[in-house]
């Protein structure tokens, strides 16, 4: 990262380790307050993968450790202003949230509204990279479309995020890894704002992390999913789709192209079976990977995998050109495959063994008699017979 001034660098690692810090040493606290005000989860039906309740409102502890973060080392401006504003409004319906369920409906009203207000702050998609290298102009003016497409950026993002919240660490292990794929290209692109935002996130993932991964110990809850997600929705407007660089235009979307795919996969699922779109079911890609005989520490490490791929083909996107980024992209999904049938194969094959050997034996023991009477021995049914005759 020739050319990176190393003020920045050492900023960015302060960001990072100070919301690690604090993220990290109020899990313990906020795990005592999720028991206190029953912000628990219990299994109840067969879309949860752990057996025992487990306290939500994680995610309250990296909102502390980021905002924590952001005042120390970010100048805060106007639109920062409206999306930590708007980040608030999400964390506190989040967190009512864990506490007792609140209706579909009623949480994408708060949403939209805290969507907008991070919209008239100023943060607003005003343009787009025309992705037609033919055409005379190398960007879209949307006009007054800016706002409803920034608005349904945000709020399809916030829900993404939370979507694919459904395994230990998954939600959180993602968002990282987008966060480090914005901070990287916000070096790149000498946005410091941003990426001193970005690792102030990445820090505060990383220190929930220990309490999240399998088995977990806490859970994020949409208190900690939805607000990784606006946050994400609303810098990557400020970091990556105001360039008019034809790249821009596909940047954001490989970033976070993993809870898009997801999410988009589902609403058209449950709209193909006459569902309705938002509600839960257990077609989501890391629920299909579990039927595929993977664990959960294996499914979240293909998701990783996956996520990762896209975060360095914009990466490379950014830095290298189209061309070098479609090759790599290729490469690494390419050894990305191999690798998952060399690394999974063997523990799918175990378990499947596994599950056929105790269903044979279930089958054994149902066709065994309950009680078996022993014969009579023969001489004493002859002599029976006698005395009878």
């Amino acid at each position: 990262m020739n050319g990176i001034p190393k003020e920045l660098l050492l900023s960015v690692g302060g960001a990072l380790l100070c919301a690690f810090a604090v993220s990290f040493l109020m899990c313990p606290l906020v795990k005592s307050f999720a028991y206190k005000i029953g912000a628990i989860d219990v299994p109840k039906d067969n879309r949860r993968m752990h057996k025992k309740p487990v306290p939500r409102l994680g995610g309250l502890a990296i909102f502390l450790g980021f905002i924590v973060s952001m005042l120390l080392f970010v100048k805060v401006d106007h639109q920062l202003q409206g999306i930590l504003l708007g980040a608030s409004i999400i964390v506190v319906l989040g967190v009512v949230d864990d506490m007792s369920p609140l209706r579909a409906y009623f949480k994408f009203c708060v949403q939209i509204f805290a969507a907008l207000v991070a919209v008239f702050h100023g943060v607003v998609i005003q343009t787009l990279s025309n992705p037609n290298v033919f055409a005379e102009s190398p960007y879209w003016d949307l006009g007054w479309l800016s706002i409803p497409i920034t608005v349904l950026w945000i709020v399809g993002i916030t829900n993404a995020v939370n979507l694919i919240d459904g395994l230990d660490g998954l939600a959180c292990g993602v968002s990282t890894i987008s966060a480090i794929s914005m901070l990287v290209i916000a070096l790149l692109v000498s946005e410091s704002d941003v990426a001193l935002v970005m690792a102030a996130l990445v820090g505060a993932c990383l220190g929930f992390m220990p309490y999240n991964k399998n088995p977990a110990k806490m859970f994020m809850g949409d208190t900690g999913s939805t607000f990784l997600g606006y946050i994400l929705a609303t810098i990557s407007i400020q970091g990556l789709f105001k360039y008019y660089a034809i790249v821009s235009f596909a940047v954001p979307f490989l970033i976070l192209g993993l809870p898009m795919f997801d999410t988009l996969f589902a609403i058209i699922r449950r709209l193909a079976h006459g569902q309705n779109p938002m509600a839960p079911d257990r077609g989501h890609i890391h629920h299909r990977l579990i039927d595929m005989g993977l664990n959960q520490k294996q499914a979240v490490a293909a998701l990783y995998v996956i996520s990762s791929i896209l975060g360095l083909s914009a990466v490379m996107l950014t830095s290298s050109g189209a061309i070098k980024a479609m090759l790599f992209l290729m490469a690494l999904a390419v050894a990305a495959f191999l690798a998952s049938r060399v690394i999974f194969r063997r523990d799918i094959d175990r378990a499947l063994q596994a599950e056929k050997a105790a269903a044979e034996e279930k089958s054994t023991e149902t066709a065994t008699p309950a009680e078996t009477v022993p014969a009579e021995p023969e001489e004493e049914s002859n002599e029976k017979k006698k005395e009878e005759a």
